[in-house]
């Protein structure tokens, strides 16, 4: 794979800028998944609203940016699958009828190899799983972006010019809550609508008792929200099952569908599903 681009050539930057607005004209949505804050659960939500769009009839990509630490292929059980190409096309892995995914780490020789790369290369990579992976007409692109307002959150965000909006991940302590309003304030710079906030790990269930116990504390997402003027969509509460799913491949949202988890993920996700209905019919039309 091409990962240097020459800055220098404009009539290369011209081709790529076409082919780059060609590839993303065929998707009609696009929503980039942001954190101010590593360990949140980000990864999991973009895997499930990836799943969840599909699971609503809705074509999706699901597009993991994250350079240093690819976790998209173990969430979907996809490690080690091979990445066909043809030519500078490449095709991502089929998961399902609905769902097409794409991460460098389908690229990696083993799972455990770390990727020591400066913005530039960070950004030529960005550029050609946008540019050159086929993603054919979808209704969605869900984009994984690693934590932080730094090289690939920034790099998509420029590159993806009409995306629809971010999500961001939080958790309800104050530590988090800090960074993520860093994130809010990332996306106002650059202009990126915020669809709204999830409060991730809010709560934990019993699963004998039912009882509510607010191991990292409640609400603080929400509160954060309001005092930023920004959309509130959900309070996702801890759940044992997701950290099984989590670490055995399976989306949450495919094995468990009647918890407590598994409404609020999908109450959550609902403003994101809106978005297909907007001046258009049902999916597929």
């Amino acid at each position: 794979m091409n990962t240097a681009a020459d800055p220098r050539d404009p009539a290369r930057q011209e081709r790529e800028r076409r082919e780059l607005k060609e590839r993303l004209g065929r998707i009609r949505h696009k929503v980039i998944v942001l954190s101010g804050k590593g360990g949140v659960g980000k990864s999991t939500v973009a895997a499930n609203l990836a799943v969840c769009l599909a699971e609503s009839g809705r074509t999706a990509g699901l597009l993991d940016i994250d350079i240093h630490g690819p976790s998209i292929p173990r969430l979907m059980n996809l490690e080690g699958r091979p990445v066909e190409m043809a030519g500078e096309t490449i095709f991502p892995v089929a998961y399902g009828e609905k769902l097409k995914v794409m991460s460098i780490g389908f690229l990696l020789r083993r799972e455990q190899d770390a990727v020591i790369w400066r913005g530039p290369l960070k950004m030529s990579i960005i550029k050609q799983f946008l540019k050159d992976v086929e993603w054919g007409e979808l209704d969605f692109l869900v984009i994984d972006s690693p934590p932080g307002t730094g090289d690939e959150p920034l790099s998509v965000c420029q590159l993806v010019e009409d995306a629809d909006g971010a999500i961001v991940v939080a958790t309800p302590q104050a530590l988090a809550l800090a960074d993520v309003r860093k994130s809010i304030n990332f996306c106002r710079k650059l202009g990126l609508r915020i669809i709204g906030v999830i409060e991730n790990m809010s709560g934990f269930i019993c699963p004998k008792c039912g009882e509510l116990t607010e191991v990292f504390g409640s609400g603080g997402g929400e509160a954060m929200s309001a005092e930023m003027g920004v959309p509130f969509l959900g309070r996702i509460p801890i759940d044992a099952q997701v950290v099984k799913a989590c670490d055995s491949g399976t989306p949450y949202l495919s094995v468990c569908r009647d918890t407590a988890a598994a409404r609020a993920f999908r109450q959550a996700f609902q403003p994101v599903i809106d978005l297909g209905r907007r001046g258009a019919g049902e999916p597929g039309e």
